[in-house]
């Protein structure tokens, strides 16, 4: 009796003295924060939680801080189920063949299941893995999975076939600055007690930097709060200096709401654009070190390969996009280096704009409205024969070079172009090629005049641009 109440005593000043971290830790799904797709009201994981009725194994993928081994303890809190934790990295299969056997035992004696949560999952080997199969697909144990990892790489297809997966993302700045003013005002675990004064400047430099990591943004706070003396009125002060150094990163001039975050963009835009590299990694570095989306950044030079590189050199939309892929494979630290590439190849890259000649085309169909289509280009396959559609269309395929001059645009807009290739690196080739198919299409359908749309001027496109429907 006497060493329980020694034990006792010693978890609970293990867990006031625990780090600030841990001992906000959300103890319910109304405490939980961010991971609204997953666990906001009504979707199907959030349901299965408040009923305990999570039969199916599943597995938690996404970074650090997101909230992961949190989750996993809301359902241990919330289910009636026995609920049992285990590191990948500690535990071997001597851990899970005890664990098994005593789940087995606990379902004879008291019809009682068995939880298994498995934290970094990934880091079993295959054998590991292997020998968690059966017990799942048994029923035996409810396996619940957490890695950082990619788990379509990581984690075996049998148990990835018997599991659903969910990915978290990492925290806003909105959600990150709710549990920051959570552990500030709670008196139970959080600073509540305390005379804190925190900066505007100061905290959203502990968001910026803690980049969605809710553990790295708390971490931080506590470090800037226990380090600090209390000032002449009493107050731990918390200035922009002080987070800084809780947080080992200076502060930029970046707000993502503000002007420095579209200047910066445009900077760094202008610069692959105006195909400076040096000047691109520049504004690049400082966006990333500002705790900028990567995604952002990724999606903006997709736009540019089409927009600014084109057919100059088509491989700059599939290096971009591949970018974008890897990132979300790899994440930071690491995923830093496609999106430097990408940088890289598309600053490097012959330029050209010609993708905006489709604003030429829509600026035309607003001014003269539709016009009708060419008959022989209709679909043949529902009024070919009542109404003629398809009939004396042409299939190029048939013929050498798999080309056949025929009409193509409405009959009154022949011989208008849209498209004036540029002379750029393969945009080049395609320009001699073309004009060989205009010659011939201009003899064969006797057009005696061409008429070449002028490009459209910068504001123009952008106020196309707007119009476009998302």
């Amino acid at each position: 009796m006497t060493a329980n109440l020694f034990d006792h005593a010693m978890q609970e000043r293990m867990k006031s003295e625990a780090p600030l971290a841990a001992r906000m830790r959300p103890r319910s799904l109304e405490e939980y924060i961010g991971q609204e797709h997953i666990v906001g009201k009504g979707k199907l994981l959030r349901r299965a939680i408040e009923a305990d009725r999570l039969f199916s194994s599943i597995i938690l993928w996404g970074p650090p801080g997101t909230g992961k081994t949190t989750l996993a303890q809301v359902i241990a809190n919330t289910t009636k189920s026995h609920f049992v934790t285990i590191s990948a990295i500690l535990a071997g299969k001597a851990d899970l063949r005890e664990i098994i056997e005593e789940a087995l035992e606990r379902r004879r004696l008291h019809n009682t299941r068995t939880i298994l949560f498995v934290d970094e999952v990934h880091r079993w080997n295959k054998a590991q893995q292997d020998a968690l199969l059966p017990h799942v697909e048994a029923g035996t144990v409810t396996f619940i999975g957490a890695t950082t990892e990619n788990p379509y790489f990581e984690v075996i297809k049998a148990l990835i076939s018997r599991s659903r997966v969910f990915q978290l993302r990492n925290l806003n700045q909105m959600e990150t600055g709710v549990l920051i003013d959570r552990a500030l005002g709670d008196r139970e675990r959080g600073y509540g007690n305390k005379r804190i004064k925190l900066d505007a400047q100061a905290r959203s430099h502990l968001i910026e930097v803690a980049s969605g990591d809710a553990r790295n943004a708390l971490n931080a706070l506590e470090l800037a709060v226990e380090s600090t003396a209390l000032d002449e009125l009493g107050e731990i002060h918390i200035t922009l200096d002080v987070a800084q150094e809780s947080i080992q990163r200076r502060a930029v001039l970046y707000d993502k709401d503000g002007d420095a975050h579209y200047d910066t963009i445009s900077a760094f835009i202008k610069s692959v654009r105006g195909s400076d590299p040096d000047a691109a990694l520049y504004w690049l570095a400082k966006m990333i070190y500002a705790g900028e989306d990567p995604r952002f950044i990724l999606r903006r030079l997709i736009i540019l390969a089409g927009e600014d590189i084109g057919l100059a050199d088509p491989m700059g939309l599939v290096v971009a996009s591949s970018a974008a892929q890897a990132f979300d494979y790899i994440g930071l630290p690491e995923g830093i280096y496609p999106i430097v590439e990408a940088t890289l190849y598309l600053a490097t890259a012959p330029k050209s704009n010609t993708a905006t000649s489709y604003f030429k085309a829509m600026q035309l169909l607003e001014e003269e409205g539709q016009i009708s289509i060419p008959r022989h280009l209709m679909d043949g396959n529902r009024d070919a024969d009542a109404l003629g559609h398809g009939k004396d269309y042409v299939y190029p395929h048939e013929f050498a070079g798999h080309f056949i001059p025929q009409q193509y645009l409405p009959k009154r807009l022949l011989g208008t172009y849209f498209y004036s290739p540029s002379p750029e690196g393969y945009e080049g080739q395609v320009a001699a090629r073309l004009e060989m198919w205009r010659q011939a299409q201009r003899k064969a359908l006797n057009i005696e005049r061409t008429e070449n749309i002028p490009d459209l001027k910068e504001e123009q496109v952008l106020e196309m641009k707007r119009r476009i429907k998302p």
